[in-house]
């Protein structure tokens, strides 16, 4: 089914050169358009043009009514094996930002919010922004279309462009705005009654084309968390979404359907509308295991909660930055078999995108696990974060070249103490890491990290956010970039690349998932290794999130990568 999203101008129009420059183009991507247009609908003039950004933004809707003082959480607790919060119920109403300080007392909680795609130009200028449907438009019911995000869950909404470049990928919840914890609910067909949230709701990925029209194909999998990226798989015949995401929120051991529908998926696209759907069981496409690298089983499934998510040379890319199970580091998946027969390896020359789910038995597979065949980018961390102090955390993944790919590393996000401006002022793996490919010795290698102008525990001020101390934490409630989650990148003519990526924060606040953040740029010279060359180099803060906003991801639009002299 085609949605139709109204464009709703934010900031600067498109000038009146760059409107005739691109009209020029429309003839070839009005045919394009004729692959979502159907049921009478005809297409429309582009929303967004080649060779600019998307960036994803969401908002909250900042009503006190959204939590009752007192309320008990999560919602319909008491009917789950995993039990109610405190009696003594939700401490804060839903007031931004203090209603996120019900993380304290709840540590599933997070509100649905309406998402936002802005198209603003690489220097930062914001020329349109489509809204994606959801439950506030006027005309939406609980029947049509819809998705949203959960407004603290940092890792949500990253952007993706598929493989022939034409189309935006994303994911969320197929759930109305204002739903408490739909972030940890189950999904209808993966239930975990241990899981405390009492509720049950659809992830979703959404295809978005230049228009702004919209089809959306539910999941059942990442049932008790979120899935975080999606890419869609037209090329060569191709036509299915590889995911990334965590599932669990509930006891060990954990149901097979949450076992099946954590980490990476392959998810066929649907064209019906979302009330007329009905998905299966979630089929994975890879798996990994701490076992690979000789270490002691972790929670099944946990190993394989993956934030980051590219496609470079036929090849599935995954990141790992969080929890306290597998290893927080980069990792591919191997469609040949026996690339890594230690849990660490390289991708077989020639190697082909996955193209089936593995194979598993349903009845034994909460026991036993999936079969491991993703293994850990040679070079890249190995050892299993319960093995040892945790000093890496990424997340975005961009590969400029087949020799330099650069990591987002999201910073640890320490917030315990007083000390959280001055710790994560000093880390040292926080940023925008560069790593280059050593071919005599089969590894990748750590260039540099790039820190310079992110002013890393630096506090700043947003505008109508409270000052001084949060009473429920006793630290301060101004944020601090603490390193980077999603990024983009594009290759210059001089031999440099420009990597644009969205901030990661540290603050008192009651969950920093909720701190609005940034959008910063860096341009560094392709070939350099050398550290004294990089320390040059700095960030420049493009775009700012305002009170009750947050940034999640940042690609190229549909259409640019097959655009003409790009």
């Amino acid at each position: 089914m085609t949605v139709t999203v109204t464009n709703r101008i934010r900031g600067r129009a498109l000038s009146t050169v760059a409107a005739l420059s691109l009209v020029a183009m429309t003839g070839g991507i009005l045919a394009n358009a004729q692959e979502f247009a159907h049921h009478g609908d005809k297409p429309q003039f582009p929303q967004f043009f080649p060779g600019n950004l998307v960036v994803s933004r969401s908002v909250y809707d900042n009503r006190a009514s959204n939590v009752t003082v007192g309320e008990i959480l999560p919602p319909n607790c008491a009917s789950t094996q995993g039990g109610c919060s405190a009696p003594t119920g939700a401490p804060a109403n839903g007031t931004y930002p203090f209603v996120f300080n019900n993380d304290i007392y709840d540590a599933s909680f997070g509100i649905t919010s309406r998402i936002f795609l802005d198209q603003i130009t690489p220097a930062g200028w914001v020329l349109n922004s489509i809204e994606v449907p959801n439950s506030l438009d006027r005309g939406v019911k609980s029947t049509s279309d819809q998705l949203v995000t959960s407004f603290s869950s940092k890792s949500e909404i990253a952007l993706n462009l598929s493989t022939d470049g034409k189309y935006l990928t994303f994911m969320g919840y197929v759930a109305p705005v204002n739903a408490i914890d739909v972030s940890n609910s189950n999904t209808p067909g993966a239930i975990d009654p241990t899981n405390p949230v009492g509720e049950e709701f659809n992830r979703a990925v959404a295809v978005m084309d230049q228009f702004g029209n919209f089809r959306f194909t539910e999941t059942n999998a990442y049932s008790g968390n979120n899935g975080r990226a999606a890419i869609l798989n037209n090329s060569d015949g191709a036509n299915f979404i590889y995911t990334a995401g965590n599932a669990g929120n509930g006891s060990n051991p954990q149901p097979a359907g949450v076992v099946v529908g954590a980490g990476t998926q392959l998810i066929d696209p649907l064209r019906e509308p979302e009330s007329k759907q009905d998905p299966g069981m979630p089929t994975p496409v890879g798996s990994f295991s701490v076992t690979q690298l000789g270490a002691k089983a972790d929670k099944i499934g946990k190993d394989d909660n993956y934030r980051g998510l590219t496609v470079f040379n036929n090849v599935l890319y995954l990141s790992k930055g969080s929890g306290s199970n597998g290893v927080n580091t980069v990792y591919f998946v191997d469609t040949v078999g026996g690339a890594c027969p230690k849990g660490t390896g390289l991708p077989v020359a020639g190697a082909k995108l996955p193209t089936t789910s593995i194979q598993y038995d349903f009845g034994t597979v909460a026991n036993t696990g999936l079969t491991s065949n993703i293994c850990i980018l040679a070079g890249f961390p190995s050892t299993p974060n319960k093995s040892a102090t945790v000093t890496a955390f990424p997340f975005g993944i961009w590969f400029a070249d087949a020799n330099t790919v650069y990591v987002a590393d999201e910073g640890d996000g320490d917030a315990s103490d007083s000390t959280l401006y001055t710790h994560a002022a000093a880390q040292t793996t926080a940023g925008l890491q560069k790593w280059v490919f050593n071919a005599s010795t089969k590894t990748w290698n750590l260039a540099y990290t790039l820190q310079t102008g992110l002013n890393l525990g630096t506090p700043y001020t947003v505008h109508g956010y409270p000052a001084g101390t949060n009473a429920a934490t006793g630290l301060p409630w101004a944020p601090a970039t603490d390193g980077l989650r999603n990024i983009t990148g594009k290759v210059n003519r001089d031999g440099t690349v420009t990597i644009w990526a969205i901030t990661s924060t540290v603050s008192g606040g009651g969950d920093t998932g909720a701190d609005p953040n940034k959008l910063v740029a860096i341009t560094d010279l392709l070939k350099n290794t050398s550290t004294t060359v990089a320390a040059k180099e700095r960030f420049f803060t493009l775009r700012e999130a305002g009170f009750g906003e947050v940034l999640r991801g940042v690609s190229f639009t549909p259409g640019t990568e097959t655009a003409r002299g790009w």
